[in-house]
């Protein structure tokens, strides 16, 4: 049979219209990516620890913002990047208060559901409550969760789905509906295995998150993804980072075939100044390598965009624009409040917030001076003794008629809210008065067990010369005034020890680096160490009441690991804390000066800290205000 002959003006209209559906298949198409990460249980703009509604922080503002960002583009996705179930008084009663029952949605995921989230990665304190309850909690969200390098600790096998394709029906920029697969794929530190070592050994394993990437992107583009979205519960270093780094989003950017890479952990903003001048980083585009990226700070005080402009006119989509940024809720300058709550999620989780709210009125005991930690990474304080006396309290009943009862017995602890990378309002503050169980979990924000390890005087000396490193090196010959806190150094490491005594030497080089590696210095900054008056014999044995994270190796410090706990107790140190006021009923907060900084000749000795610390200077001799800086900081110096 033979074929119809076409009419030329047939050809002709039929060649335009192929041409127009050409025009159409290559039209621009324009996706705009937003994230959330580290909210850390502040679904409202609430501080449970203060008992009053904040401007500073909350998801509950950063949808009001999420909201916004969506109604400016044809085409969104929204992605969670984990530490959402730990972190407050709110994510405690959710867990460990009022238990989740069965079939019961956790707050979180009403919150997010709501939001209809398209993906979430799971973060490392997610597993700070154990797998039990991760799996639980997460079979509430209505949407994908991701974690590609955890692995069951039998089989090997994903612990997780390790990554999704997601399909979604798109706009181009001629209007034409394009259909995409979004692959997106999550990474957690795999640190989780020190961290959490209680709740994860022998039940799972933590991969390298750079391997795990090359190995999986590949496949994920094998099965058709068009796009990949890495969700990695990472932060972002200055210099390359060894196998199973934490932070390694400037590697994993080097990774073939991602398209934006979404960040977190590190509770920093990017794009922002303090990376500017990172290798291969773009910031005022928000490039790391040139992959489009965005870490937007933590608890909700910042909403991630970032917005790729997409073409598939060579055959596959290619992203040929983007720029990433970050939206506040809060001005710092002007301490103002940038956008409203959302309404919806207070009337979500109202219940909850209620149940929170009680649990931590609750009184526990009565303090006759104010606690507060403005000051705590200078001299020994009593907001971080108070937590030592209740954990030698603990330690001492625990081993009672064991072989270690006559080993001397010491405390380890240090200032969780010490500002730093949290804000100039992140410090304890408690009025005289009734203690309740709020101020117990101020002064311990972490779901921790107590534990006990056994070292010699030698390791007892390393553990304080690696505390010490979050001095800066002063020097005698350098400017009058000198910075003393090194902003690198997280608070949570300042470890203290109680039950001996002990100075600290800043004219002397840090022995660690604020990631526990040994420096070149010889010399040491922990001078005069003594166990009741004489000094410490480096064989001699102690032990050391601490928490499951530092016993574990969280930190990195020398000589300690999880071979040498003696004492594996299951109960937080929180609770310790809270048996231990109790018990006290009325108590007068005071530290006993078993540590200080000795003073280096000629040179003032200054630091930031919190505004919020001058109404306490006239109970603190030690320290003396320079200047107010008005965005709620405050610069001091220790008195000569």
């Amino acid at each position: 049979m033979s074929r119809p002959t076409l009419s030329p003006f047939r050809l002709l209209a039929g060649a335009l219209l192929g041409a127009g559906l050409l025009s159409a298949q290559a039209a621009e198409l324009k996706l705009r990516i937003l994230q959330t990460t580290d909210v850390h249980m502040n679904l409202l703009n609430y501080d449970y620890y203060q008992d009053r509604p904040t401007d500073e922080y909350g998801l509950a503002k950063a949808v009001t913002l999420i909201k916004a960002a969506r109604a400016e583009a044809k085409n969104s996705l929204l992605f969670d990047n984990g530490d959402l179930l730990q972190g407050n008084p709110l994510g405690d009663v959710v867990a460990r208060v009022k238990p989740l029952k069965d079939g019961e949605v956790h707050p979180a995921y009403k919150v997010l559901n709501l939001l209809e989230v398209d993906a979430a990665n799971i973060g490392n304190h997610e597993f700070n409550y154990g797998l039990p309850f991760l799996r639980q909690a997460i079979s509430g969200a209505k949407f994908p969760y991701v974690s590609a390098n955890v692995v069951e600790a039998a089989s090997g096998k994903p612990a997780f789905e390790p990554y999704v394709l997601l399909e979604r029906r798109l706009r181009d920029e001629s209007g034409a509906e394009r259909r995409l697969k979004i692959g997106v794929i999550g990474f957690v530190p795999p640190q989780i295995m020190l961290w959490d070592r209680q709740n994860l050994e022998g039940k799972v394993r933590a991969l390298d998150i750079v391997e795990t990437a090359q190995r999986l992107i590949p496949e994920l583009r094998a099965k058709g993804a068009d796009l990949v979205v890495v969700i990695a519960h990472s932060g972002i270093e200055k210099t390359e980072q060894p196998r199973f780094a934490e932070n390694v989003a400037a590697q994993l950017a080097q990774v073939p075939g991602i398209d934006a890479l979404l960040l977190g952990h590190a509770h920093a903003e990017f794009p922002g100044p303090a990376f500017a001048a990172f290798p291969g980083v773009d910031s005022a585009r928000g490039l790391i390598h040139g992959v489009p990226s965005v870490m937007p700070g933590r608890w909700g005080d910042h909403l991630g965009v970032i917005d790729l402009s997409l073409d598939d006119s060579g055959g596959r989509w290619q992203v040929v624009a983007s720029q990433a940024s970050i939206r506040p809720i809060f001005q710092r300058s002007t301490r103002k409040a940038l956008v409203e709550a959302d309404p919806a999620v207070g009337i979500a989780i109202a219940a909850e917030h209620q149940a929170t709210l009680d649990y931590v009125r609750s009184q526990v005991a009565i303090t006759e001076a104010p606690i507060h930690s403005f000051f705590a990474q200078v001299g020994d304080d009593p907001s971080v003794q108070v937590v030592a006396q209740a954990q030698l309290d603990y330690a001492k009943r625990a081993v009672r008629g064991t072989a270690y009862e006559k080993l001397p017995l010491l405390s380890a602890a240090a200032p969780f809210k010490s500002g730093g990378r949290q804000g100039t309002g992140h410090y304890t503050d408690i009025p005289a008065g009734p203690v309740a169980i709020k101020h117990v979990a101020d002064l311990y924000v972490y779901p921790n067990t107590v534990k006990v390890v056994k070292v010699n005087g030698a390791e007892l000396r390393e553990w304080l010369e690696m505390s010490a490193g979050q001095f800066r090196r002063i020097d005698p010959a350098g400017p009058a005034a000198q910075e003393l806190l090194d902003p690198a150094f997280r608070s949570y490491n300042f470890d203290m020890i109680e039950g001996v005594s002990y100075q600290i030497d800043v004219s002397q080089p840090a022995r660690y680096t604020a990631e526990g590696q040994r420096t070149p210095a010889q010399g040491q900054r922990i001078v005069n160490l003594r166990y009741r008056g004489k000094p410490v014999d480096p064989g001699a044995e102690f032990l050391v009441v601490t928490n499951n994270y530092r016993a574990s190796g969280g930190g990195n410090f020398p000589a300690l690991g999880g071979e040498r706990i003696v004492v594996d107790a299951p109960d937080e140190n929180r609770e310790a804390l809270a048996q231990y006021l109790a018990g006290a009923k009325r108590f007068n907060p005071s530290a006993d000066g078993n540590w200080q900084i000795l003073p280096v000749k000629g040179v003032k000795l200054r630091f930031l800290s919190g505004a919020g610390g001058i109404k306490h200077l006239a109970r603190t001799p030690s320290v003396k205000l320079v200047e107010e800086r008005g965005d709620g900081s405050a610069l001091y110096e220790l008195a000569d």
